[in-house]
This record gives C-alpha cells, structure tokens and sequence, in this order.
C-alpha cells in the first residue's frame, strides 16, 4: 500500500506536522514537487487524514486525564451512549472494549473539581449509563499518537 519513500514522510510529518515539503524534499534528497504528489496521493486514499497540533495542558490548565469505565445497559451492537459522551468537550476518546465494562473514556480536565462536576453534570445524566469507575492519572510518562511504520 505504502513504500518506504511513503514512509519516511510519514514519519517526519508525525514527528513534526508542520514540516514544510522543502524540508522533506532535503531530508528525502528529493524535488519538492515529488513529496508534494506524494503527500497529495496519501491524502486522496485517505492514509492521512488530517495534521494537528499538540497544546501545552499545563499552560492551558487542563492538565487532569483521567479514565472512565462506563457500564452501560444499551443492547448489543447499540452505541448511543458513545455518541452521546462525543458530545462532551471534556472528552478526548471513546473506546468500545470487551469485558466488563462497554467503554473507556479519556478526558482532560482542569482539576478533580472540575472532573467531579463533568461526572456529575455531563456524564452521570446519560440515562443508560449503569456504572463508571474512574481512574485519575497522577503522571504521565509518554503520551504520543505516533503510529511505528
């Protein structure tokens, strides 16, 4: 699907979304034009999706994560309860896990205060919600969304 060419790229790009085709095109020792309609056909089947940037959590004060289980009594193959938690700013993913619980929820708050009032007031109205456990991260190591190719 992809050569290694397209890999590289790849890379510099998870490394450094901004890194401008020029940039590639030296480190590649290739014509910009080249990076240029590679990136462009990446993009067209969909491999990249998009480019984003990483903010500094602790300079904007949102630098409490924690992790929701949530039980929920939806029927089989039912994902309102997921549509509904994507409506809340505060959450950043939503998994749908096998076990016992249905989902596990990251979200990234101000301070336990703040989580509290999320729990209380945009979670824990959710009708068909029947259980979270919640897991408060104390440090984190590594954080990344950096796929190995």
């Amino acid at each position: 699907m992809i050569d290694e060419i397209d890999k590289k790229i790849i890379n510099i790009l998870q490394d450094n979304s901004r890194t401008p085709n020029a940039e590639i095109a030296r480190i590649l020792d290739m014509a910009p034009s080249s990076v240029f309609e590679r990136l462009k056909h990446l993009e067209n089947k969909k491999l990249i999706t998009g480019f984003s940037i990483k903010l500094n959590c602790e300079k904007l004060d949102c630098n409490q994560i924690a992790f929701i289980f949530i039980k929920t009594n939806e029927r089989s193959g039912e994902i309102t309860v997921a549509n509904k938690l994507s409506q809340i700013h505060e959450v950043q993913e939503i998994h749908h896990i096998a076990g016992d619980d249905c989902y596990l929820v990251k979200v990234r708050v101000k301070d336990n205060y703040t989580l509290a009032k999320l729990m209380r007031e945009k979670i824990g109205i959710i009708d068909s919600i029947s259980s979270t456990k919640t897991t408060i991260v104390l440090e984190t190591i590594k954080e990344t969304t950096k796929i190995n190719l």
